[in-house]
């Protein structure tokens, strides 16, 4: 997997499929017909995606770029939701929060600062703009590239044909128009969508789910966030900088409990001495408008009130109405698209790429699940898709990164590795930047070879790449610790962790 693979090798080579539990089972895609009684992908070939996100725009650009004739058919606006509601508007609020956050150690630095105020509706149009001009710019990019781009929905229709291609029914918008498209290749990228409680029905109102918060004109008196996950941290932590009471409900023992649990205690702490009140080991069973707030009910009776509540508790795949099991598409028991690390479904000439999916549901894997997709199905050298060297990141305060094998996971596979870690608070710049919660941790092998790392502390989703580079490219801590780095800089605790575990 780590190296370029002629596209005729992953042909004949049994897909390796991803499964719900995060394991991998080897397994071909089903019902393909035999490829000398079809035409063959070539140069020309129309490509028909179904989603305008990071997958499919992604998909699209290569695509166009290997001369295929793409057309692109999405219904809400290019970009998708991680452009429109998710990614781009809800990473320029914690921006937005992370300016305030600046003044919490402005006193200690010497600095005079009066009262700081927020003007949320000032905050969301701001953000709302920014997400509209990225669309715009996608927009644009894609016309430009000899991308057909079609407002509308579309669904895959039972197949393939005599000729092995496969026809697309799209319903444009507005008018509601239909036409029906053939291609040689097909890429579902869907995405997905809050996932709903059916006692905590978002109203837009008082109860609401990540992509209503942006309609808000002021800040909420007392957020009630339900899910302590990435998307629900950072939300939480954000609001409480602006200046919400926020009251955090988590259903588990801690604050992100999918992260390293040193960074996850670091987050909690700073959560907890700024104000936030987290109710641990709480599931929420419903949730009331009361009209002048809202009632949170717990599953053990008690009632968290507040002035609003946001719902993050989790995603679910839109696959739904799409024809997809009519059409020979694997959907896994979650309603996600049963795919291979080439991004293939089990339908002859049909891929899939981005949350869709489930394999990673962060925008870089969408896209290069896109752009792999294309790279298969046109012919070109690519390697597969390799999950153990992407970088992942929670954009809370501190911020949160890591890359590669988890010390938590090493342990529940019975590993020998060597862990080293090392707080901010003893770097030099942090020092003089006024930061003291954070820290830099690396995971490796008995030989030296880098496995993981994690990062905690202001930027750590720029810091994290060095690690990044270090587990792709199976380095050890002195090969790490060799390239010199800034004094002083935050970056150079990350050589300091590698020289520890020399």
């Amino acid at each position: 997997a780590s190296a370029a693979v002629p596209v005729a090798t992953l042909l004949a080579t049994p897909a390796v499929v991803f499964c719900e539990h995060g394991g991998m089972t080897q397994a071909a895609p089903q019902g393909t017909p035999q490829a000398e009684s079809v035409s063959p992908v070539r140069t020309g070939s129309r490509v028909v995606i179904i989603g305008g996100g990071p997958g499919g725009y992604e998909a699209a650009t290569v695509a166009s770029r290997m001369g295929a004739d793409v057309w692109l058919v999405e219904r809400r606006g290019m970009g998708g939701s991680a452009v429109l509601t998710d990614v781009v508007p809800s990473k320029t609020l914690i921006a937005t929060s992370e300016w305030t956050a600046q003044t919490e150690s402005a006193g200690e630095l010497g600095i005079r600062t009066g009262a700081v105020g927020v003007d949320m509706a000032m905050v969301n149009t701001r953000l709302r703009l920014l997400a509209a001009t990225q669309s715009s710019d996608i927009r644009s990019a894609l016309a430009q590239s000899g991308v057909h781009l079609l407002d509308g929905s579309a669904r895959l229709l039972p197949g393939p044909t005599e000729h092995g291609r496969r026809r697309v029914l799209v319903v444009s918008e507005p008018g509601g128009a239909e036409r029906e498209l053939e291609a040689e290749i097909v890429l579902l990228a869907t995405g997905a969508r809050p996932r709903e409680l059916p006692d905590a029905i978002p109203d837009g109102e008082r109860i609401l789910n990540w992509t209503q918060l942006y309609d808000l004109d002021e800040v909420p008196d007392h957020l009630v966030v339900v899910g302590s996950g990435v998307t629900g941290a950072e939300f939480a932590g954000a609001f409480l900088t602006l200046g919400s009471r926020v009251t955090l409900v988590s259903s588990r023992d801690r604050v992100l409990p999918g992260e390293d649990a040193d960074a996850a205690e670091i987050v909690e702490e700073v959560f907890r001495r700024r104000g936030m009140r987290i109710e641990r080991r709480s599931r929420a069973a419903g949730a009331v408008n009361t009209g002048e707030g809202v009632e949170v009910t717990l599953t053990d009776g008690r009632v968290v009130r507040g002035s609003h509540c946001l719902m993050a508790v989790g995603a679910v795949p839109n696959t739904e109405g799409l024809g997809l099991p009519e059409a020979g598409v694997e959907l896994t028991a979650s309603g996600h698209v049963r795919v291979d690390r080439v991004s293939r479904t089990t339908a002859f000439r049909v891929y899939a790429a981005g949350d869709c999916t489930g394999v990673l549901p962060l925008a870089s894997v969408a896209a290069q699940q896109g752009r792999i997709a294309m790279w298969h199905a046109l012919g070109d050298t690519l390697e597969p898709l390799d999950t153990s060297a992407i970088a992942q990141a929670v954009f809370t305060s501190p911020e949160v990164a890591n890359v590669g094998l988890s010390e938590a996971a090493a342990t529940r596979a019975g590993r020998e590795v060597r862990v080293a870690q090392l707080p901010l608070a003893r770097n030099p710049r942090a020092k003089m930047q006024g930061v003291s919660d954070g820290f830099v941790k690396i995971i490796a092998s008995e030989a030296g070879v880098v496995l993981g790392g994690v990062v905690v502390g202001p930027h750590a989703s720029d810091l994290v790449f060095p690690l990044t580079l270090a587990v792709r490219q199976r380095m050890t801590v002195d090969e790490l610790s060799a390239a010199p780095t800034v004094y002083p800089s935050i970056s150079g605790s990350i050589a300091e962790v590698a020289r520890m575990l020399h």
